[in-house]
């Protein structure tokens, strides 16, 4: 336990997942980058079918244009976080990524008190080229959740 020159405590740094916000154990998770969080379709599929978000979700497959408008602002949202993303063991599933490299990123983070970032860290419209952004937002915005959802037929 550190102490300042005035005999207090200093203040333990904490940390939660972004996504499911549980608590993390000093030294656990995963750290990720936006780009690698949004190109993971279960993520998608997890997001626009959250309680905040499936009333847009529905909407969108009900063919209303408020619906699919707001997936794309929730699209926008996560996609431009700038900084990394604190991912949880319960979680990590979702991604493919390098499970060794983002435990390992998430320790120096750690290490930092959250001031490391890996190279590949900032929006991921800004990461990843067009082609591949633009795929990525087609899913999240017209598709994600489909098949969670029970859609009125005609």
């Amino acid at each position: 336990m550190a102490f300042n020159l005035f005999g207090k405590k200093k203040k333990e740094f904490k940390a939660a997942c972004n996504i499911t916000r549980e608590p993390l154990e000093t030294g656990f998770g995963y750290l990720l980058t936006t780009a690698q969080v949004i190109s993971s379709k279960k993520y998608w599929d997890l997001i626009m079918t959250e309680p905040e978000t499936l009333s847009y979700t529905i909407s969108h497959f009900n063919n209303q244009p408020n619906g699919t408008q707001m997936r794309n602002m929730i699209f926008e949202k996560y996609a431009s976080v700038a900084k990394p993303w604190m991912v949880s063991d319960s979680v990590i599933n979702y991604f493919e990524v390098d499970k060794t490299e983002a435990r390992n990123n998430a320790k120096k983070w750690w290490e930092s008190e959250g001031a490391f970032a890996p190279e590949t860290v900032g929006p991921a419209s800004q990461k990843l080229d067009n082609a591949t952004f633009t795929s990525l937002k087609d899913y999240a915005v017209l598709e994600a959740g489909r098949g969670k959802v029970n859609i009125k037929r005609g």
